[in-house]
C-alpha cells in the first residue's frame, strides 16, 4: 500500500474543491484557482475538511498513480493558500539581472542581453544578485526557474552562471602549468 497515497489531505479554511466529470478537479483558494485532470481510475473524495485519494486495484499503474495523484492534489491546495517560490543566484563578474515590468533582462557575458517575459500567472523579482520566481502552480514555477537557469548554467571551474540558491556546484581543479 502506498504510504503517501493513503494519507488524507487536510483542506484549510477558505479552500473549495470541486470534482467534475472525467476526474477534473478545481481548487479555489485565496491566491487563485487551479484545475487538473487526474487519471480516471483514481477515486478522489472530499468529506468535510479532508480529501482522500484511493485506487481501485493493485495493478502496477494504479500503484504508481496513487501517490502521484495525492501529491499533485496536495500541491494544488498548498499553491492556492501559500504559493511556491524558487530562488536563483547570479554569480560572475559582470553578470547581472534586472527587472522592468514583466521583462527580466539578464546580462550573462554574451554579446547581447537575454530578455525573458514572465509567463501568465508567474512573477519574478530581482533582489541584488538573486532572482525569485513565485506563483501558485509548483510545476510552472519550477519550469520557469529551470528555463532561467538554462540561459547560463554554472560552470565547474569558477562557479560562474545562474544556480539555485540551495544548489551545490561540484568544483574542478584547473589545469596546472609545466615547469
Amino acid at each position: 500500500m502506498s504510504r503517501i497515497g493513503k494519507m488524507p489531505i487536510a483542506i484549510p479554511a477558505g479552500v473549495q474543491i470541486s470534482i467534475a466529470e472525467n476526474n477534473e478537479v478545481t481548487v479555489k483558494g485565496p491566491k487563485g484557482e487551479l484545475k487538473r485532470v487526474f487519471a480516471p481510475e483514481m477515486e478522489i473524495k472530499v468529506d468535510g475538511a479532508e480529501a482522500t485519494v484511493s485506487r481501485p486495484n493493485d495493478l502496477k499503474r494504479s500503484k504508481a498513480l496513487h501517490g502521484l495523484s495525492r501529491t499533485l492534489l496536495n500541491n494544488m491546495i498548498i499553491g492556492v493558500t501559500e504559493g511556491f517560490t524558487k530562488e536563483l543566484e547570479v554569480n560572475g563578474v559582470g553578470y547581472r539581472a534586472a527587472k522592468s515590468g514583466k521583462v527580466l533582462t539578464l546580462n550573462l557575458g554574451f554579446s547581447h542581453p537575454v530578455e525573458m517575459t514572465d509567463p501568465e500567472g508567474l512573477e519574478s523579482k530581482v533582489d541584488g544578485n538573486k532572482i525569485i520566481v513565485s506563483g501558485i502552480d509548483k510545476e510552472r514555477v519550477g519550469q520557469y526557474a529551470a528555463e532561467i537557469r538554462d540561459k547560463r548554467r554554472p560552470e565547474p571551474y569558477k562557479g560562474k552562471g545562474i544556480k539555485y540558491v540551495d544548489e551545490v556546484i561540484r568544483r574542478k581543479v584547473g589545469k596546472t602549468g609545466k615547469k
